[in-house]
């Protein structure tokens, strides 16, 4: 048989990961993303559960461990620094709130990239202008003019997915969790140190600052708020915003904020979740964010991407007719992104308390987390339930 052309949209994570194990069954695998140049760097992300299994399949752990950020754990600190509740990485057996496998985004897209690059051809700064399926094929024209036609469109961008909602239109369906985080880069100084420093703020506000392996460190601002538009003001106006919402935090805020002046990887969005009644429309499917944005308050964002990729990738070695492949991907899918999705809306307000005695109960509670008697409990609740899958030996994986 012809190998099948594949269009795949996007170059984070999902989108690559798919990518690798398309091409490695054979198919004519073309990656496109908007971003000019691969984008590296980026906030910090963790593999765990089953995405870590299909890492392992990959061929791709230990570069992975060789490249993490090296995050000891996670302080909870006040106005003077000082820790009041500590969480170090193997207090869970390092699937806890800081995992053992701890990598930038951008350096995890780049591993995956370069794991592929050799049968997939990635075309950056491009993007589509229209698609249509006709039942047959999938005519697609891109921004810079030329048009090509696919067997299969695979959607792996993000949670604000432009190609899902020109083909799903009124289906897309998000969930908001009222909450905002900014994340963005500044210079490191000696007291960042090896260990994510979390500090709340009365008002439903916290400042965070994590070590990178880049000599630089990773901060993040978040504030509760229904969605708004904040994310789509001129990043100057987002500047200003979050010097006003901030203006009276203390602690290192101030130096988090002067680096606002200075920053060109700032990223404002109203955190949320994506919850598609279907992955797939005719030759057209989704795959990571795109479909099931499970948010970053869940901890799962990259399993889910890793795994859906992999199984959607088996699924369409499996199946001759793509509509069974999509719809057997859907059913084995379905119970872990549910699973992974069931987040309280009031979780925001559980991570950073309205007032200072709710910031101060917090504190308490988490001293407990790894006390014999509540780190059962409390696990539950700090351990993302990143491994409730069962991920078929494909036999893509026999291809590698």
């Amino acid at each position: 048989m012809k190998p099948q052309k594949i269009l795949v949209t996007g170059a984070s994570i999902a989108g690559p990961a798919l990518a690798y194990w398309l091409s490695r069954q054979g198919m004519d695998v073309t990656v496109v993303e908007r971003a000019p140049a691969f984008r590296d760097g980026g906030q910090t992300v963790d593999v765990r559960g089953a995405g870590r299994v299909v890492v392992q399949r990959m061929g791709l752990e230990d570069l992975i461990r060789a490249n993490t950020t090296h995050e000891q754990g996670i302080a909870f600190v006040d106005q003077g620094n000082r820790t009041k509740a500590f969480i170090g990485v193997n207090a869970f057996d390092g699937e806890g709130p800081i995992a053992e496998l701890e990598i930038l985004r951008g350096e995890l897209a780049k591993l995956l990239i370069q794991r592929s690059e050799d049968r997939v051809r990635y075309r950056f700064g491009d993007s589509i202008q229209s698609i249509e399926d006709d039942g047959r094929q999938v005519h697609v024209r891109f921004e810079q003019g030329d048009e090509q036609v696919y067997d299969l469109v695979i959607v792996a961008e993000g949670i604000g997915s432009a190609t899902r909602n020109r083909v799903f239109g009124d289906e897309v369906r998000r969930r908001p969790l009222d909450v905002y985080t900014a994340y963005f880069t500044v210079p490191r100084q000696p007291s960042d140190g090896q260990v994510m420093r979390w500090h709340n703020i009365p008002g439903g506000r916290c400042v965070c600052l994590r070590p990178d392996n880049l000599g630089t460190t990773r901060a993040f601002l978040s504030f509760q708020h229904a969605p708004n538009g904040y994310e789509k003001l001129a990043q100057d106006q987002q500047i200003a915003l979050l010097k006003q919402k901030f203006a009276d935090a203390g602690w290192e805020t101030p130096r988090v904020l002067a680096a606002l002046d200075e920053t060109t990887d700032l990223y404002l969005e109203a955190v949320g979740q994506v919850r598609m009644p279907r992955w797939s429309k005719g030759r057209i499917a989704l795959v990571g964010d795109a479909a099931y944005c499970a948010s970053p308050i869940s901890g799962m964002g990259t399993s889910l991407g890793l795994c859906g990729a992999y199984v959607l990738a088996g699924e369409l070695a499996r199946h001759v007719d793509h509509t069974q492949a999509f719809a057997a991907y859907e059913q084995r899918m379905r119970p872990y992104v549910a699973q992974a999705q069931s987040v309280p809306k009031f979780a925001p307000r559980l991570a950073s308390p309205h007032s200072r005695l709710g910031i101060g109960l917090g504190h308490a509670v988490l001293r407990l987390a790894t006390a014999p008697g509540f780190k059962t409990l409390l696990g539950k609740f700090l351990s993302p339930k990143a491994d409730a899958i069962d991920l078929p030996n494909y036999d893509v994986q026999q291809q590698t």
